[in-house]
């Protein structure tokens, strides 16, 4: 582990391995709180134009980029400094390497490459973002099949998209000739591949590289068309070695199937599923018992945001976030409890205690899911991740948060809220919103 590393052991909740290289920004392995194997790239600003204003609105998009030949972006924080994506772990090593110790790509090999990453970007410029940084260096081998990393990531464009599939087209080209390398030079590009890349896949790579390209998808299904012969296998390309130092770890496979990839997405699916009913059943609660309900609340959004915090300083500054949100989701509680007074005025009354409480339960959700404060919702999702990949496990926690949230709902709807222990604030409570009601008159 390099001394840098050593100096800093923690990312958030995700404990530091290794640190490796990369074109757009510092990456370590690391290991994330259930102990799977994850990169984390730290962002800076010289590295990336206002990343914080960019990453926070497109992390998510991210995350829903779906293609085995994409690399699963798993997490990120665009409020940390410097904010960090965090990504599945890919044991491979990138295409300029590869090249550089095997020679240019043939056949079968080259035209599995050019379609992963066709599809890739496809993916990608799918979910609503942009490359922006697509070349040699951010494509990952496995296996000989092709693994594109960092998207979304390096300043975009308003042509984004076009300037991806340039980038595709250059990238191929390096790939069947080794002598490109990632310069954006599309003449030169041109002038290289014109009687170098295979005859059936030219025409598509000079249409890429023309001023008005066609998109990724279309050149994935250009290229699924052809037939570019046999070749022999691909070589075994083994993990990095600064990536295989300290104990061994079993990264996930990624295969040109796609069954990691879709088992990625089923364990992500289940999580925010999981996650949704134990945000019910907070909600549930807090209208039943409108007091003893945003309490636990509290504790347990204080206590996920304690979990990310790795020294006593850390600690404090979650406390403080904590506590900076209570008045935040205080404003949905008035929002809506005005609301259902305000009715009033149609001479529609709700019962006060229900006000008190469904005002309560909308603070709540506030506090799990509204905008700028999700940390910890996020952080719930990652521990129902590690949930999701044992069935009898998922089963059981599918089970019970099942019962649980359809018995909050159930009691949300037909019960009278209730302040106890506190029956004196819960007369007075009662009778103010009465009183404002009948003002409403």
């Amino acid at each position: 582990m390099s001394g840098e590393t050593r100096q800093r052991q923690q990312i958030g909740p995700y404990r530091l391995l290794a640190r490796l290289g990369g074109p757009t920004g510092t990456i370590y392995r690391a290991a994330d709180p259930s102990g799977r194997d994850v990169a984390i790239r730290l962002l800076p600003d010289a590295a990336v134009p206002a990343p914080r204003e960019r990453l926070g609105r497109d992390l998510e998009r991210m995350r829903e980029v779906l293609s085995p030949y994409a690399v699963d972006v798993l997490d990120g924080d665009a409020s940390a400094d410097p904010p960090y994506v965090v990504s599945r772990f890919v044991p491979g090593q990138p295409l300029t390497d590869v090249v550089a110790e095997h020679g240019p790509l043939q056949g079968a090999a080259l035209h599995r490459l050019a379609l992963g990453m066709a599809k890739a970007l496809a993916a990608v410029h799918e979910a609503g973002l942009a490359h922006g940084a697509f070349g040699p260096d951010t494509v990952l081998v496995v296996d000989g099949a092709p693994v594109v990393t960092d998207f979304g990531i390096a300043a975009q464009s308003d042509d984004g998209a076009a300037e991806d599939v340039h980038a595709w087209a250059r990238t191929v080209v390096f790939a069947a000739t080794a002598k490109l390398g990632d310069t954006d030079d599309t003449g030169t590009a041109l002038a290289i591949g014109a009687g170098s890349v295979p005859e059936p896949l030219w025409p598509v790579v000079e249409a890429a590289l023309s001023a008005r390209p066609p998109s990724a998808a279309e050149v994935a299904e250009a290229v699924a068309a052809l037939d570019l012969g046999p070749a022999s296998p691909p070589p075994s390309i083994p993990a990095p070695a600064a990536a295989t130092r300290g104990p061994a770890r079993s990264a996930p496979p990624v295969a040109a199937s796609g069954r990691p990839r879709q088992a990625a997405a089923v364990e992500r699916g289940w999580a925010r599923l999981l996650s949704a009913m134990v945000v019910v059943l907070a909600v549930g609660l807090a209208i039943m018992l409108p007091l003893v309900g945003a309490l636990v609340s509290v504790v347990a959004v204080a206590v996920l945001r304690l979990q990310a915090a790795a020294d006593p300083r850390a600690r404090l500054s979650a406390l403080a976030r904590t506590a900076a949100t209570l008045p935040y989701a205080a404003v949905f509680a008035l929002v809506l409890g005005g609301g259902l007074i305000a009715l009033s005025l149609f001479r529609v009354e709700a019962d006060p205690l229900g006000v008190c409480g469904f005002a309560v339960g909308a603070g709540v959700c506030a506090l799990w899911t509204a905008p700028g404060v999700t940390g910890p919702y996020r952080r719930l999702e990652q521990w129902f991740t590690a949930v999701a990949r044992s069935p009898r496990r998922l089963a059981t926690a599918g089970v019970a948060l099942g019962v649980l949230a359809f018995l909050a709902v159930v009691g949300a709807i037909s019960l009278t809220p209730s302040l106890a222990p506190m029956y004196g604030l819960q007369t007075s409570t009662e009778s103010l919103i009465g009183r404002l009601q009948a003002a409403l008159h």
